[in-house]
């Protein structure tokens, strides 16, 4: 067991390398950004997504998808990203015919915009169901998938946090109302997924979230004060990420 803000973590199931049934999944890291990609695949067409890619692990994934003979079907954000620059253009122009997508809410540029209840079919076997969860930014969308009984939510939930909602139109109170309503109505079990995670921690549960989240666990006027004295750090990659990864990443 591992303590968090007073808070076990159980160590149980991972399923950050998995061949499960016809699903491959990878989860995949960026150590200078704290960003997590995540691969997932339909191990009998081949077929494939990564979803929040990291402009410079761009060669790690090309290689994994080719050590795995996978086919690049789609590169997918749950957001547009302050805090790093998006693989999604560089991996559009590397393997033919993938296709980016983003929430339309989100005002970036893609290949497919996607909103609240739309379903991803990556391949015959693997599909995702798009949450609306926006707060951190009006854009943000989590993926569901159920067979892995898991869903990335981005920045929307972290483990043990959330997303910082004093940019990009966040609000606290939306991101709270997206989470309740959203997130921690989905069962106990699944597996939460996030898009970054800076404590060396790889996933967590509903369950737990909605047990010992520090934020999350307040009530909404007590998580908007404390989302509004947080007192945090402009990011560091801000002015060179927003630009770019409204245009899919595109660099001349």
């Amino acid at each position: 067991m591992v303590m968090v803000t007073g808070c076990a973590i159980l160590l149980r199931r991972s399923l950050s390398y998995l061949h499960r049934e016809s699903l491959l999944f990878r989860q995949l890291f960026d150590d200078i950004s704290s960003t997590y990609t995540y691969l997932i695949a339909d191990l009998r067409s081949k077929d494939a997504a990564l979803i929040d890619p990291v402009l410079e692990k761009v060669d790690r994934d090309l290689q994994v998808l080719k050590d795995l003979r996978l086919n690049l079907k789609y590169v997918m954000n749950t957001h547009l990203h302050a805090d790093h620059v998006t693989g999604s253009y560089l991996l559009k122009k590397s393997v033919r015919g993938c296709q980016s997508i983003i929430s339309e809410s989100s005002g970036a540029k893609a290949d497919i915009h996607i909103n609240d209840g739309d379903t991803i079919q990556i391949g015959p076997h693997l599909a995702l169901r798009v949450l609306a969860t926006p707060g951190h930014t009006d854009g943000c969308v989590s993926y569901v998938q159920d067979q892995l009984g898991c869903v990335f939510t981005g920045d929307a939930v972290l483990i043990r946090g959330c997303g910082r909602t004093d940019f990009q139109q966040g609000c606290p109170e939306r991101l709270y109302e997206s989470v309740h309503s959203k997130i921690f109505t989905l069962p106990d079990s699944y597996l939460i997924y996030p898009a970054h995670d800076y404590k060396g921690l790889t996933c967590s549960s509903v369950e737990e979230e909605k047990s010992c989240n520090p934020r999350l666990t307040k009530s909404k006027e007590e998580f908007v004060e404390i989302m509004k004295n947080l007192k945090l750090a402009y990011p560091k990659q801000i002015d060179r990420a927003l630009p770019l990864n409204l245009v899919c990443g595109y660099q001349d």
